[in-house]
């Protein structure tokens, strides 16, 4: 059995950490030692040591860099703190992802407020309930200019605080906020980073999810700007396979569904000698919407021959992370989801729990612990430090799971 609080009835599947600096807190529940204390203050440190390298590309838009990206977010703030916003207050940023959602987001953080992630697919009438259900303070939407004035920075926030309010579940009439702290970021964006091995020395991540999503935003433009990369970003891009020319494309971020409809472009190109990264958000709705996992890893070793694989599994409620498999070392990946990675612990709830058979419960520095005013949900999904995701599944000797439709 692991240590600290258990879930009632679960069997906690224990495998050691990988990352020197986890220790287990208090709580049970392993922790990095060396964050920073709120999100602001590593990306204010990045912006310092590469404030000319270009931040964010849109392709057909601006190009920012660091420090043009910065000030433009810091004005945002100060135009905010006009109107009243201030510390942890929710500012819903509610646009298609472009730079403009970027330069809201950032915004929206250094005013001190709580940004609240709006996925612009929402019907119009969910999104005005998210907006209502997240009593947003105020809404940064795709037209009109802005809030402008005196750069500002509010740096006061602690890793405890509520850094950002996300909302999961939109085929629901309801979908659910999950509040993720300042610890919850800054865990997921130190495991992708350690656990993929992204470089510092300039790349350049494609980024086709929607930065609205937990695996758009926390997953891969955070990651990418902790070290100091390019963010790419082909808002209605019909050609994919000349922007991996023309922007040195290195690594492409996307869900498998989107890969999967990239496949036929790319192989009459031929375009993808310069990347060595392929990031896949796999979640469950997109693994049965997509190609079978094995069949897509095959045609794009084929198209990027010199590129490592990533699927990565997660839920909003875990930072959209939790998971990950290397899909040109494992074989045999149709039900594979991954290894348990960045502090991510394991258990497993139902009566064929001590055979390695269950529901998959999670806990870590990534996991969330509370949705934002549901009680009744947060009853039914925590349990402690435990979250249940719902996902029914099978964990072998070596710590891999696999999806479990029995």
């Amino acid at each position: 059995m692991g240590h600290g609080e258990h879930e009632p009835g679960a069997t906690v599947i224990e495998f050691p950490a990988t990352a020197s600096q986890l220790r287990r807190g208090t709580d049970g529940v392993l922790r990095y030692g060396d964050l920073s204390p709120a999100l602001t203050e590593l990306l204010d440190l990045r912006v310092h040591s590469f404030s000319n390298r270009e931040a964010i590309v849109e392709v057909g838009g601006p190009r920012l860099t660091y420090r043009e990206l910065w000030h433009s977010a810091s004005r945002i703030a100060g135009g905010l703190q006009d109107h009243g916003i201030g510390y942890g207050d929710r500012v819903a940023v509610h646009m298609p992802t472009s730079a403009r959602w970027v330069q809201a987001f950032l915004g929206a953080l250094l005013s001190g407020a709580v940004p609240v992630l709006i996925p612009d697919a929402l019907p119009a009438a969910i999104a005005q309930r998210v907006i209502a259900d997240s009593r947003a303070d105020f809404v940064l939407g795709p037209d009109g200019a802005l809030p402008d004035s005196t750069a500002y920075i509010d740096d006061g926030a602690a890793l405890a605080d509520p850094a950002l309010l996300c909302y999961t579940g939109a085929r629901q009439a309801m979908p659910a906020g999950v509040e993720l702290t300042n610890e919850n970021l800054l865990s997921a964006v130190s495991s992708v980073v350690g656990a993929l091995g992204l470089p510092a020395d300039g790349l350049r991540n494609l980024v086709l999810l929607p930065l609205a999503h937990a695996s758009g935003c926390v997953d891969q433009l955070l990651p990418t700007f902790a070290v100091g990369g390019t963010v790419v970003l082909a808002p209605g891009a019909r050609r994919i396979a000349d922007v991996l020319v023309s922007e040195r494309i290195d690594t492409i971020s996307a869900t498998p569904r989107i890969f999967a409809g990239l496949v036929p472009e790319l192989h009459a190109r031929g375009t993808g000698a310069g990347v060595r990264r392929i990031s896949k958000a796999c979640h469950r709705s997109e693994r049965a919407a997509a190609a079978a996992p094995e069949a897509l890893a095959n045609a794009l070793c084929a198209l990027f021959p010199a590129a490592r694989q990533w699927s990565v599994w997660g839920a909003t409620e875990t930072s959209g992370i939790g998971l990950m498999v290397d899909d040109t070392e494992l074989p045999d990946s149709e039900s594979a989801l991954g290894f348990a990675f960045g502090g991510t612990e394991l258990a497993l709830s139902g009566p064929q729990a001590p055979a390695g058979r269950g529901e998959l419960l999670c806990r870590g520095p990534n996991v969330s612990r509370r949705y934002w005013n549901d009680p009744d949900a947060c009853t039914a999904r925590f349990s402690g430090s435990w979250f249940h995701t719902g996902d029914f599944v099978s964990i072998d000797a070596n710590g891999l799971v696999r999806s479990d439709a029995g």
